[in-house]
C-alpha cells in the first residue's frame, strides 16, 4: 500500500487540539511528514512542550494514522515547541529570569523593577512581567499606575502590547484591576492570568525578560517551573536566619527532578544600613553571614548586597526606580547585579549548548 502525503494530512484533520477548537492541520500545527516503508513519522508544533495537550494529541495522531492506515505502520510522533522553530510569542526573548523570595517583605519587587533597569542601562533589551498576582506593585514602581496596554490582532487572535517606561516594556495584572478591588482568586484562575500575560503579549525580541513572581512556593511557581524555558532564577533574602530558611526552601522547590531550573545566584536585600549623611559607615543591623551560608549550602553565588537606603522607598514608590540616580550608592550595587546576572546567564547558555 503506498500511502501519499496528502492522504496523511487529510487523516490528521480529525486530530483536534482542544485549547484552540480546531483541527491540528487547519492551526498549522504539522510540521514535517515523513513516509517510508515501515511507517509515517509527524513532527508536530506546540506552544509549549510541558503542556498536557502534547501527550493527548500525541496519542490521538497515532491512533488516527493506524486506523487509517493499519496496525503493521510505526507511528513516530516528534512534539516540538514553537520557540524551537523561532515561531510563538516568546520567541524573540533569549533569557527569562524569576525573581523569587521565599516570604514577602524581603523586597523581591524592587530587586526585580532595579534588576530590569540595570540590565537596560548595560546596552540589554529587557522586559519586566509583574506576576504577583495578589499584589501587584511593578506599575507603581515604574509610574504607569493606570495606564491600559494597547492590543494588536494577530491571525485572529488579540495580543496586549506591552507599556513602556524608562526603556523596559512592562506587564501587569494591575493594570486590569482597580486598585481597591480585592482578587478572590483560585488558583486556576491565577494560572490563567499568568499565563495570558506570558504568552498573549507581544513581548518582540528581548535580551531578558525579568519576572517578579509572588512570594512562596504556589501555583505560579509550578507553572512556570513546568510550563517555560527559563533561564534561571535570582533569589531575594535579607540577611535574617528567618529570611533565608524560607528562601532556602524556595530555592530547593526548583531542585526538584521535575521543576529543575537553575539557580543564578542570591541576592541580599537590605544588607546593611548607610546614614544619608556618613555614606562611609556601615551598619549590619540585621547581622550578616546568613547568605553567605546558605549561598555555601546550595553552592551558588552571592549577586550582591543591597544596602538600607531611605531614598529605595521614596524612589519605588515615586514611580522612579533608584537606580535612575546614577549618583545613587545603590546603583553601584545593581550594576553589581545585573553583571553577575549576565555572566552566569551566559554561563549557563554555553553549557545548554553543549
Amino acid at each position: 500500500m503506498t500511502i501519499t502525503d496528502k492522504q496523511v494530512t487529510d487523516a490528521l484533520k480529525q486530530v483536534v487540539f482542544f485549547k484552540k477548537q480546531n483541527n491540528i492541520v487547519d492551526l498549522n500545527m504539522v510540521h514535517q511528514v515523513e513516509i517510508n516503508e515501515k511507517g509515517i513519522k509527524v513532527s508536530v508544533v506546540f506552544p509549549e512542550l510541558a503542556d498536557p495537550s502534547v501527550g493527548i494529541v500525541s496519542n490521538s495522531i497515532m491512533k488516527t494514522l493506524k486506523t487509517e492506515f493499519g496496525e503493521d505502520y510505526t507511528i513516530d510522533v516528534k512534539p516540538i515547541a514553537e520557540k524551537d522553530l523561532g515561531k510563538g510569542p516568546l520567541s524573540g526573548v533569549k533569557n527569562i529570569i524569576a525573581v523569587i523570595s521565599g516570604k514577602g517583605g524581603v523586597g523581591k519587587s524592587t530587586v526585580a523593577a532595579n534588576l530590569a533597569i540595570t540590565l537596560s542601562q548595560l546596552g540589554k533589551k529587557v522586559g519586566i512581567l509583574d506576576a504577583d498576582i495578589m499584589g501587584p506593585s511593578v506599575p507603581i514602581m515604574f509610574g504607569v499606575e493606570g495606564e491600559q496596554p494597547g492590543v494588536i490582532d494577530r491571525e485572529g487572535k488579540p495580543y496586549m502590547i506591552p507599556i513602556e517606561n524608562y526603556g523596559i516594556k512592562i506587564l501587569s495584572l494591575g493594570f486590569f484591576v482597580q486598585p481597591d478591588q480585592a482578587l478572590m482568586w483560585r488558583g486556576s484562575m491565577i494560572n490563567n492570568a499568568f499565563n495570558q500575560l506570558m504568552t498573549d503579549a507581544e513581548w518582540g525580541d528581548l535580551d531578558y525578560l525579568v519576572i517578579d513572581m509572588p512570594p512562596g512556593t504556589g501555583d505560579i511557581q509550578l507553572t512556570l517551573a513546568q510550563s517555560y524555558n527559563i533561564r534561571g532564577t535570582v533569589l531575594v533574602t535579607t540577611p535574617q536566619k528567618i529570611a533565608t530558611a524560607d528562601v532556602r526552601r524556595a530555592a530547593m522547590m526548583y531542585r526538584q527532578d521535575k521543576l529543575l531550573i537553575p539557580l543564578l545566584g542570591i541576592v541580599e536585600n537590605m544588607a546593611y544600613f548607610i546614614p544619608e549623611d556618613m555614606p562611609d559607615k556601615k551598619y549590619f543591623i540585621f547581622g550578616k553571614g546568613t547568605t553567605d551560608e546558605l549561598a555555601g549550602q546550595l553552592d551558588i553565588p552571592v549577586l550582591g548586597r543591597i544596602p538600607i537606603v531611605e531614598k529605595i522607598v521614596e524612589s519605588g514608590d515615586g514611580g522612579k526606580p533608584i537606580t535612575i540616580d546614577q549618583d545613587s550608592p545603590v546603583t553601584k550595587s545593581f550594576i553589581d547585579i545585573a553583571t553577575n546576572v549576565i555572566k552566569q546567564s551566559e554561563i549557563l547558555q554555553t553549557v545548554n549548548m553543549n
